[in-house]
């Protein structure tokens, strides 16, 4: 995949109503110059084309950057390349931001990015959700865990959960409430998407 002359990032955050300062995007194209150059090594990401790319890195983070509370803080698990922890990250800098992800060379390339970046107020730990004991306002994950055991595991780690959904139903918890529910196409290569938001209820 080559670089483009312009990443289409304006273009995505046009869809979801969201209005980019220059710094933003500096960063977001920074970023994901720098996923490019190291994807051409370490496979960080399956995307084929410059709009896979950029819909599979900012397209969720954009649908979700207007629904989280002023300075809330939030954890993204399996955080791998970035998305959409990162993203949200850059584009609602108030969010105090963690990235969890177990895999050295994720963590190193994500490391490299937020040096890159000077963004010393994400944190970034090496851990497997199981073993992180610190707790959140906001859990989100895009990793492969099946939707019902992500929201159990994201209850114990926060007090709002997203859950990305492909056809699957939204799963049920006992001690949690769906409170909102986003449906959304990718902008630019037109993919399906939703997002159950839950609530704990204790």
């Amino acid at each position: 995949m080559k670089r483009p002359s312009q990443w289409p990032i304006t273009a995505v955050a046009d869809n979801f109503g969201i209005t980019l300062a220059p710094l933003c995007e500096d960063q977001l194209v920074l970023w994901l110059d720098t996923l490019l150059a190291w994807n051409a090594r370490l496979d960080l990401t399956a995307a084929r084309t410059v709009n896979e790319l950029v819909d599979l890195m900012l397209a969720d983070a954009f649908a979700v950057a207007k629904t989280t509370p002023e300075g809330a803080s939030l954890v993204d698990v399996g955080a791998g390349a970035g998305a959409p922890g990162l993203a949200l990250a850059i584009v609602r800098p108030d969010l105090k931001v963690t990235l969890v992800e177990p895999l050295t060379k994720r963590v190193s390339f994500l490391r490299t990015v937020l040096g890159k970046l000077g963004r010393t107020d994400v944190l970034l730990v090496r851990a497997h959700a199981e073993d992180v004991t610190m707790h959140f306002d906001v859990a989100i994950s895009r990793a492969t865990l099946p939707p019902s055991v992500w929201l159990s595991l994201g209850l114990s780690l926060a007090d709002r959960v997203w859950v990305l959904l492909a056809k699957d139903d939204a799963p049920f918890h006992p001690r949690a409430e769906i409170v909102q529910e986003l449906a959304y196409q990718w902008p630019l290569t037109g993919a399906p998407r939703r997002m159950v938001g839950y609530r704990t209820t204790e």
